[in-house]
């Protein structure tokens, strides 16, 4: 079976050699050598003040939220996954869903601004893929209301937005570490901050407000990142220029041999691409259906990444379906893009597709 994605390994003897330290030292989790070195490392190679590991992008999602004091509602985009919906609620936070632009498939910043209400306290944007939202256009209207932004950059990591970082946007950014990501440790993810004391707190929270041995400052929960996923984080990091060469050429074959044949997303003419997927947008419903049908006979997994739409969720309660997002929704599939793909395969995908 040909997947959708498929995990990086790096060398094995490299990531043995971490695994021995650890052994020696006996220090599996709590601010670890490797989490430490690990910070550091992604701090220079993302060109970001502060960076703090956690467990999983979901619970980054969560600490943010409670590191701002977000209550009532928040605006966000319905063309993501789930976790960025479910996250809000899962911390008493209403998500209110502003459509996508068609062509970009991040959040409208003009219908994000019609939308915001008495009790909205928060914008959650997602960098779709790594396509870099409008974030001036965002940041201009999160000061106007004087509402704090959260970017969900689960797919943005290392893309750049005028020469610098994406992720110094916003009062956080997150970023999720999960095994199927281009930068993996095999669950794990990153809060983002250019605020020192706002990374401060956020520390905080992730080890239940502990400040000392015997002191504990405010509630806080458990959400380290241990060992043994920054020795893997570290090996996959030393190894990203050959990670995404292959890639890219991927991504670019896919290009060039489909950007006739299927929409495809527009992308920030200001922003760097990571290559972390390709998706592409059908017709119909039905001939993306018949066509996912002929791939999966090929032995060939694709995925429906972002189906349904968020706001089509009977949890979320969105008091309308919105177009935009609904329409793409029903008609993207995302083709397999990974390390160790060959050309054979790929061009038996895109014959398909055809």
């Amino acid at each position: 079976m040909i997947n959708v994605t498929k995990a990086y390994l790096p060398d094995k003897e490299k990531l043995f050699r971490y695994i021995d330290k650890i052994y020696e030292s006996a220090w599996l989790t709590n601010n670890g050598q490797f989490c430490q070195e690990l910070e550091v490392r992604l701090k220079e190679y993302l060109g970001v003040r502060n960076l703090i590991l956690v467990s999983n992008g979901t619970l980054a999602l969560q600490i943010a939220y409670k590191a701002l004091d977000i209550s009532g509602s928040a605006v966000t985009t319905p063309f993501s996954f789930v976790a960025t919906a479910s996250s809000l609620l899962w911390e008493g936070v209403r998500p209110i869903f502003a459509d996508i632009n068609p062509k970009t498939w991040n959040v409208d910043p003009e219908k994000l601004e019609e939308i915001i209400s008495p009790d909205t306290s928060a914008i959650v944007p997602v960098h779709v893929f790594g396509n870099p939202c409008e974030v001036e256009k965002i940041d201009s209207i999160a000061k106007k209301h004087k509402l704090k932004v959260i970017y969900d950059g689960a797919h943005a990591f290392g893309v750049k937005y005028k020469g610098k970082s994406l992720l110094n946007w916003g009062d956080v950014a997150t970023l999720s570490f999960h095994a199927t990501k281009l930068f993996h440790t095999i669950e794990g993810g990153a809060i983002i901050t250019s605020d020192d004391e706002l990374a401060k707190r956020i520390r905080l929270l992730i080890n239940f407000g502990i400040t000392g041995p015997d002191k504990i400052d405010c509630i806080g929960i458990n959400c380290k990142m241990n060992e043994f996923q920054a020795a893997m984080g570290l090996c996959v990091l030393q190894e990203m220029d050959q990670i995404l060469s292959a890639r890219r050429e991927i991504w670019e074959f896919y290009d060039s041999e489909l950007r006739n044949n299927f929409q495809t997303q527009e992308w920030n003419a200001w922003g760097t691409k990571n290559y972390h997927y390709f998706p592409v947008i059908f017709s119909t419903p039905d001939f993306l259906i018949s066509k996912q049908k002929a791939l999966n006979e090929n032995q060939i997994n694709t995925r429906r990444y972002f189906f349904p739409s968020l706001d089509s969720l009977p949890f979320c309660e969105a008091k309308e379906r919105l177009t935009n997002s609904n329409n793409i929704a029903s008609r993207i599939l995302c083709l397999p893009i990974y390390c160790g793909l060959n050309s054979s395969d790929q061009k038996r995908i895109i014959e398909i597709l055809k």
